[in-house]
């Protein structure tokens, strides 16, 4: 039974992973919150240090405060979905989103790879998932907090490893909440990997949820039978602290979101049949 779950789990998770084949201090974060207006110079990756914050986990559904910089992504077809940002947690990538926005980088680019039940992705250049690169023109880190997951809705860096973000970028919707009975075969798997965590790896998986970690963030099954989403990307949660960074979370716009995940698409690349463009992303002060 376990070998099976983890079979399954396996191809899900590689999906994503092919899918992404392309390319601190309060002070220090607080670079990421405000971008309006500084995009003539560059700040460099290693003054945007992440720092723990005492946040609650659930706290990325809570609605942005006045002032606040959020996204406003508006498609060729009209649909508008709007985007808060977590530049405390995650300012590498909060920035570097924000600052492409403000460039112009993403506008008229595609979701080129769209997974009902799972995710909708975009940020390639060219559409095929192979390219794109970060405003730094290089790969940056990964940035894991605890008290951010890949809920339906939450915003995250595609990549194609540890540490590889680039410029592509996707939006979780598995449109459904988490089938409860999913942790206890999660915990029958982690008693296992604690008895032999490299024999584990070896047979099973070379990642699991930490299943220790879940019990103590005691909202964390809570927040994913409720609201769904793909608990399995949450770096901060696996075995091995790889997964993918969380750094905002649609406030607006899901019901869109939802409907764009099920166009039509290829059934062997998951590219939409149909184009979706994006017509424009705003960074916009939240009033």
């Amino acid at each position: 039974m376990l070998k099976r779950f983890v079979c399954a789990l396996l191809v899900f998770v590689m999906a994503l992973e092919l899918a992404a084949c392309g390319a601190g201090t309060t002070g220090e974060a607080s670079a990421a919150a405000k971008v309006i207006g500084t995009t003539g110079s560059l700040i460099p990756v290693e003054e945007l240090e992440p720092h723990s914050s005492s946040k609650e986990l659930g706290w990325q559904l809570d609605m942005p405060e006045k002032g606040e910089e959020i996204a406003v992504i508006t498609m060729k077809t009209g649909e508008v979905i709007k985007i808060r940002f977590f530049p405390e947690e995650a300012p590498k990538a909060v920035y570097n989103f924000k600052l492409h926005a403000l460039q112009g980088y993403y506008d008229g680019l595609t979701f080129h790879r769209v997974m009902e039940n799972f995710m909708i992705q975009g940020g390639s250049p060219d559409g095929t998932g192979a390219d794109g690169e970060s405003v730094w023109q290089e790969d940056f880190e990964d940035e894991f907090a605890d008290n951010l997951l890949n809920l339906d809705g939450a915003l995250s860096m595609a990549n194609r490893g540890e540490n590889t973000n680039g410029s592509q970028f996707f939006i979780n919707c598995t449109n459904t909440p988490t089938d409860a009975s999913i942790w206890d075969q999660y915990q029958q798997g982690f008693e296992i990997y604690k008895q032999d965590p490299d024999t584990f790896t070896k047979v099973y998986a070379e990642k699991w949820l930490d299943m220790d970690k879940v019990k103590k963030q005691g909202k964390y099954k809570e927040l994913y039978d409720t609201h769904g989403g793909n608990y399995f990307l949450d770096g901060a949660y696996s075995t091995n602290q790889t997964g993918h960074t969380v750094f905002g979370q649609v406030f607006e716009g899901m019901d869109s979101v939802y409907a764009l995940s099920q166009v039509e698409t290829d059934s062997q690349t998951n590219k939409p049949v149909e184009d979706m463009v994006i017509e424009k992303i705003e960074i916009v002060e939240y009033q």
